[in-house]
């Protein structure tokens, strides 16, 4: 079964925490220079988030935002688990289970700053009351 409902669920949780690091002014300062426009694309259910690093602008659904340099392909239950801290990206990239376009080593530059938002995503999950996203 999958882990959201719908696209809507994906781009409330998966693209809120994205909208949180975007409400950070010490985040936003760090991933600017780094040059990243991310697009993720996710299936089970299907949806797109862009994130604009440098206009610091998030973009939901297909063919919104920029183009991007480096995309990721991933189910939206491997991205809950990413966002959990249960998936290690550069582990995920050689097992297959997350496919990659462009210059990866550009994105793991800022990787790391991703494991600041993993508690204020777990706490989004809890707040809506989504304990079956976090048993995961």
């Amino acid at each position: 079964m999958a882990a959201f409902a719908n696209e809507d669920e994906v781009y409330q949780f998966l693209g809120g925490v994205f909208r949180i690091g975007m409400e950070n002014p010490d985040l936003v300062a760090k991933l600017k220079p780094s040059g990243v426009v991310l697009r993720v694309t996710y299936t089970d259910p299907d949806a797109v988030i862009t994130v604009d690093m440098p206009n610091a602008e998030l973009h939901t659904g297909a063919g919104q935002g920029p183009t991007p340099n480096v995309e990721l392909f991933m189910t939206a239950d491997t991205g809950n688990r990413f966002w959990l801290g249960k998936v290690v990206l550069p582990v995920a990239l050689a097992k297959g289970q997350v496919r990659a376009k462009g210059p990866v080593a550009k994105l793991l530059t800022v990787l790391p700053l991703a494991k600041g938002l993993f508690g204020p995503y777990r706490q989004s999950l809890e707040e809506a009351g989504r304990a079956d996203l976090l048993d995961v």
